[in-house]
Order: C-alpha cells, then structure tokens, then sequence
C-alpha cells in the first residue's frame, strides 16, 4: 500500500516527501512512515524518538540543533499550516550556510526530511498547528544549539503570516539570544 514521491532539494541530503493519500466520503488514509518505502527513497535510518508540539498563529521555533548527538528528522504537520526551514550547518559541505523552506500542512500532506547537521526551525503560518517529527536520536537537554532565525547571514526569507510583521512573532527568549552563523563557525573554527 503506501509509495512515496520523493523531491531533492538544491541542497543536498534534504528530501521533501510527498505520500500517497486514499481519500472517499469517509475522509482518507496515508501511511505516515513506511521503513521499506523510506528505504528505497534512500533514508535508511532507524528513527527512536516521536515528537509533537501545538503552536499558535506567529510562534516561530528555531533554528535548533544538537551539537554531540545530531538529529535526522523527518517532519510533517498534523494540523495547520508551517514554512518550515533548513540550514545546512556539515562541515566541508558545499551549501553550508545556506537554507532551503518549504511550506508544510494538512493539505498538503507533506514532509521534509532533514539529515543531520542542519539546524532547523518553522514559522506558524495558520491560526494554530500540530508539528510532528521523527529523530534519529534522543534529545539531549545539554546539547542543545541554535542560530538567530533572523541572521541576515543565513538571509532565511520567512513568509509572514497575513497581518503580522516580525515585531508580531511570539518566540522564546533562548531563540531570541542565539548567535549569527559567523559566531557559530567563529566557535568551530571554520
């Protein structure tokens, strides 16, 4: 049953999934997550942590990542609607520092792979939204890291959403303090 679409990105590694939805008047069916499917899609990875996070219109979560025990995830929203986004943080990669979005909701049923060494972050754009996501690895509380989402070094283009400016965001006082991509590979020394 199940059978994916797979979308590359110009970024390498980052994948956007489409999967087969099986709608009549009752409403509809999709496999979430197929291992065989994912398999052949090329992300052969055991996943070992669900998650899911409710958020208003205007909550912006990100950019985050784990430093020692970097994450794969797989995204996808339950409810609502999210531009969701990627920074490709892989040393030696020809992208790094460079970010890829992709709107993400229940309509349009899809979801975005993320390997790891990307740092990740999405802007609610509905009233309300239920984001979900598969990781590789557990969360670590402190390992945590992150960018300033509005590092004009990354340069992400956020859509915001209808009446709302960035002054309007609601977002957490950790992602307010987190550093620009220079102090990040300042850090590294890249």
């Amino acid at each position: 049953m199940g059978k994916i679409s797979v979308e590359t990105c110009e970024i390498e590694g980052l994948k956007i999934i489409t999967p087969t939805v099986f709608g009549d008047e009752r409403g509809y069916f999709m496999e979430t997550y197929n291992y065989n499917d994912m398999k052949e899609a090329g992300i052969d990875i055991n996943f070992v942590q669900d998650n899911q996070s409710a958020s208003k219109k205007g909550v912006l979560r990100g950019l985050h990542f784990q430093i020692e025990y970097p994450q794969d995830k797989i995204v996808r929203v339950v409810r609502g609607e999210v531009f969701d986004v990627a920074v490709d943080l892989r040393k030696g990669s020809p992208t790094f520092g460079q970010w890829h979005g992709v709107v993400l909701s229940e309509q349009n049923k899809k979801q975005y792979f993320i390997p790891k060494n990307f740092a990740h972050g999405f802007l609610v754009l509905s009233d309300y939204a239920e984001f979900a996501y598969k990781c590789s690895d557990f969360y670590h509380p402190n390992d945590e890291g992150g960018l300033l989402w509005s590092d004009p070094d990354i340069g992400i283009d956020w859509p915001f959403p209808e009446g709302l400016t960035a002054d309007d965001l609601v977002i957490s006082e950790k992602d307010h303090n987190w550093n620009g991509i220079k102090a990040y590979m300042k850090e590294r020394g890249l």
